[in-house]
């Protein structure tokens, strides 16, 4: 295998993880009066909104239970997903299963998403904390909640979207992405995973965003894989596409599938080449397939979250082939990452950067940040780089 200081990396994210992560949200975000947790964060963790977002609120429980499962017995991290847990089941979903989007801080609901993206995470949470504790029932609840999902990704209706005369029929990248990554959740530790028909088909639906003649993957494409118009069909999210690389190459390790393991690197590498800003460094937002003009105003920004998904799978392609540029991107990334987004006098990363690499926000969280890309890549990544070792 080509050459990477496992060491130095191992101690450099556990150092992070222990010192510079979690301290900041176990210290800010906790909301020792009503449950849950504050997900406005400002820099120096301060909340600045009180309003609790569910996907961000199920993130988090599932963070600290894995941590507690995969990494440590910490009293102090199954207390903050307790206490995370028991404030989604109480106020987070309507009668109909639906889960909000968001709360007030005491767990009213404020607002609801007509997309499905809020369940899976809590699912998620709801299964790992499971685990943790040992109570079956909440996985049964976990489960059930899913058979509901699968009926509404393919209902639109059933979640209030309407489909009207214009529309193209689309597949989105992100659907088929989340159900593979839930399902595999819930069939973890199983010899015979219930759920194996059903990650085969997201697996294959996943493939279909990739061109290979063109060496993209693209977030949109038709459901049988052909070319969208316009700049829908043109999108690509460079650290989306990251991520639903490292996702489909754990499953080709758990798979045994040579053809699929294949299938993923290229979807690794390819986005990562693409979206590599060469004169300032860092990932791209979004990109045009064909260089016209993206739609998103903010395309050209760098997130701290597509540089987590990066360092993840650019580790994992490089155990898995042996090829050193993998390595090599890796301490290009982590080197971008860690001197530009982790702040060393709070804790924590900021989030939003411009081009040139300097922030333009200081929260630490916010509606789409939280407790999660970050600690769950310094947590895949170590315990990766152990077994390496």
């Amino acid at each position: 295998m080509s050459k990477l200081d496992t060491g130095k990396y191992i101690e450099l994210f556990r150092t992070e993880l222990y010192e510079n992560v979690l301290p900041f949200w176990l210290e800010h975000s906790l909301d020792r009066e009503y449950g849950g947790y504050f997900n406005c964060l400002d820099r120096e963790g301060r909340v600045y909104d009180t309003t609790k977002h569910m996907w961000l609120q199920c993130r988090q429980v599932w963070m600290f239970s894995r941590l507690y499962n995969a990494l440590e017995k910490r009293n102090s991290w199954l207390e903050a997903a307790r206490s995370g847990v028991d404030f989604i089941r109480k106020y987070g979903c309507g009668s109909n299963g639906r889960v909000y989007f968001s709360l007030s801080r005491e767990g009213r609901p404020v607002f609801i998403q007509r997309k499905i993206f809020a369940e899976c995470f809590y699912i998620m949470a709801l299964d790992e904390y499971s685990r943790a504790v040992g109570d079956l029932e909440l996985k049964k609840e976990a489960l059930a909640l899913f058979e509901k999902v699968l009926t509404w990704k393919d209902d639109p209706a059933a979640l209030g979207r309407p489909v009207l005369s214009g529309q193209p029929a689309v597949s989105s990248l992100a659907v088929p992405m989340i159900i593979l990554w839930v399902a595999d959740q819930l069939a973890e530790g199983e010899k015979d995973a219930p759920f194996k028909e059903l990650m085969e088909k997201s697996t294959a639906e996943m493939l279909l965003h990739a061109r290979h003649d063109k060496k993209i993957v693209l977030e949109n494409v038709a459901p049988d894989g052909s070319l969208l118009e316009g700049c829908l069909g043109r999108l690509i999210n460079p650290g989306h596409a990251i991520e639903a690389g490292w996702f489909l190459l754990e499953r080709a390790r758990k798979t045994g599938n040579h053809e699929l393991g294949e299938a993923a690197i290229s979807i690794i590498e390819w986005p990562f080449e693409k979206g590599w800003d060469p004169e300032h460094g860092g990932i791209f937002y979004f990109m045009d397939s064909e260089g016209a003009p993206p739609f998103q105003l903010e395309w050209f920004m760098k997130l701290w979250w597509p540089h987590c998904e990066a360092l993840y799978a650019l580790l994992l392609a490089w155990h898995e082939t042996g090829d050193q540029r993998f390595a090599d991107w890796f301490e290009q990334v982590a080197d971008y990452a860690m001197s530009r987004f982790r702040d060393p006098v709070h804790g924590e990363w900021f989030g939003y950067l411009n081009r040139e690499g300097n922030p333009t926000h200081t929260l630490k969280g916010g509606a789409y940040k939280g407790c999660f890309h970050v600690p769950r890549f310094l947590l895949l990544c170590i315990k990766l780089l152990e077994k390496i070792c």
